[in-house]
C-alpha cells in the first residue's frame, strides 16, 4: 500500500502564552501582551450593529480600512496590504521573497513567527547575537552573506522589551546591502514615547527596500479579530496582492479596525496607563532584585538572576493564585526570566499583592 508523504518540518510549533488554568474560572492573563484597557467604545458600537451581514463575503481588498490607515498615518493606500493578523503578512512576505536555502537573519530572541514562516518555505534562519538582550547592529551585519534575502527586526523587540534607537535603525539600513529587504515590525510602536525612538513607518515610509508591519492586536485591543497590515513599495504590495488569499480579513475586523483608528482619546488613555503601570511594576519588582528593561512597550522582561527565587518557582506560585505570566523558556530558550504584560489597574494591583506574598516568604 502506498503511503501519502509530506515534507518533514524540523520546526518547533509556536506556543502562545498560556491562557487558562484548570482550577480557575476567572484568571488574570498577563502572558500575551494584549491591550490593558480592552477595546474602544466605538468598536463595541460596531460589534452590536444589527445590520452586519455575514452572508456576504467581505471586501477582499479592505479598501475602506486601507483608506483610513493611509489617512491616519499619512501614507499611500496603494502601498498598504491588510492581513489576518500581521502574522499573515509575515507569511506572505516569506512566500514571496524566499526560495529554499535563502538566508533570513533574525535576532536570537525575537518574535517566533519570523523563524517559523521562513523555515516553512525552506529558507535557512540565521541568528544574530544580542548584547544584554538588545538587538545588535554589528552582530546582524556580521551574519550577512551572499544568500541573505531578509532581515527581520521587531522594534521594540518581543520578548525582551529593548529597542534600537532611531539612529541605530538608520545605521542598520545603511550597512545592509541594498537588495536585502529589511522588515521592521512596529507592533508596539504606539506605546513608545521614548525620545530616542522613531517607528519604522516614520523613518522608512519612502524606502523601497524596507517593509513595515503593524497590528491591531496590541494597543487597539482587537487580538481576537486577527487583523494587521503591512506597508511597502508599490511593487512589493502588488506582488503580495497576487498571492494574498481572496477574502483574508473578515468584515467585522475591517469595520472594528476603522473605528479603532478614529478613537484618539482611547489611544492616549492606553499610552498613559501603560507608562504609569509599567513604571510602577518595574519599581515594585526592583525592590525584590528582579530587574527589567526600561519602560518601552506594554510588557517587561523580568530577570531573576539576582533574586532569591527562581523565575520558574515564581511562575508556578503565581499560577496557583490564578495569574499567568509568559515563560520565556518555551520557544525563546531564555532561562530564569519571565515576560509580564502590563494589565488593567485591577490586574496590576492583584499581581503586586500576590507577588509580594510570594517574594516576602
Amino acid at each position: 500500500m502506498s503511503v501519502i508523504t509530506f515534507k518533514k518540518l524540523n520546526i518547533e510549533a509556536y506556543k502562545p502564552g498560556k491562557s487558562n488554568l484548570k482550577r480557575f474560572r476567572k484568571i488574570i492573563k498577563l502572558s500575551a501582551n494584549e491591550s490593558a484597557l480592552g477595546m474602544s467604545l466605538r468598536v463595541k458600537k460596531v460589534m452590536s450593529n444589527k445590520k452586519l451581514n455575514f452572508s456576504k463575503y467581505p471586501d477582499g481588498k479592505s479598501k475602506l480600512l486601507r483608506n483610513q490607515i493611509a489617512k491616519k498615518f499619512n501614507c499611500n493606500m496603494d502601498r498598504i496590504i491588510c492581513g489576518a493578523g500581521s502574522d499573515e503578512v509575515i507569511q506572505m512576505l516569506c512566500q514571496l521573497f524566499l526560495k529554499p536555502k535563502d538566508e533570513v537573519i533574525v535576532p536570537q530572541f525575537s518574535f517566533l513567527m519570523y523563524r517559523i514562516y521562513a523555515s516553512i518555505v525552506g529558507a535557512n534562519v540565521i541568528f544574530a547575537k544580542e548584547i544584554k538582550f538588545k538587538v545588535s547592529v554589528p552582530e546582524i551585519i556580521k551574519k550577512v552573506t551572499k544568500k541573505t534575502k531578509i532581515v527581520f527586526i521587531a522594534n521594540p523587540n518581543n520578548p525582551t522589551g529593548t529597542y534600537l534607537t532611531k539612529l541605530e535603525l538608520i545605521e542598520l539600513r545603511k550597512k545592509l546591502r541594498k537588495n536585502i529587504l529589511l522588515v521592521v515590525d512596529d507592533a508596539y510602536a504606539e506605546y513608545m514615547k521614548n525620545n530616542d525612538y522613531k517607528s519604522g513607518l516614520d523613518l522608512f515610509k519612502n524606502k523601497y527596500n524596507v517593509f513595515i508591519l503593524r497590528t491591531f492586536s496590541k494597543i487597539y485591543g482587537l487580538s481576537s479579530l486577527r487583523i494587521g497590515w503591512g506597508h511597502g513599495s508599490k511593487k512589493i504590495i502588488d506582488a503580495l496582492n497576487i498571492i494574498k488569499p481572496p477574502f483574508n480579513v473578515n468584515e467585522v475586523a475591517q469595520k472594528a479596525a476603522i473605528e479603532s483608528l478614529k478613537d484618539n482619546k482611547f489611544i492616549s488613555r492606553s499610552i498613559k496607563h501603560n507608562i504609569r503601570y509599567a513604571t510602577k511594576l518595574k519599581n515594585f519588582l526592583n525592590k525584590y532584585n528582579i530587574s527589567s528593561n526600561k519602560v518601552s512597550a506594554n510588557f517587561l522582561l523580568l530577570n531573576f538572576t539576582k533574586c532569591k527565587l527562581k523565575a520558574r518557582y515564581f511562575y508556578e506560585k503565581l499560577k496557583l493564585k490564578g495569574i499567568i505570566l509568559r515563560s520565556t523558556e518555551d520557544g525563546y530558550k531564555i532561562k530564569n526570566m519571565l515576560r509580564l504584560t502590563i494589565g488593567s489597574k485591577k490586574e496590576n494591583i492583584k499581581f503586586m499583592r500576590e507577588a509580594k506574598s510570594i517574594l516576602n516568604k
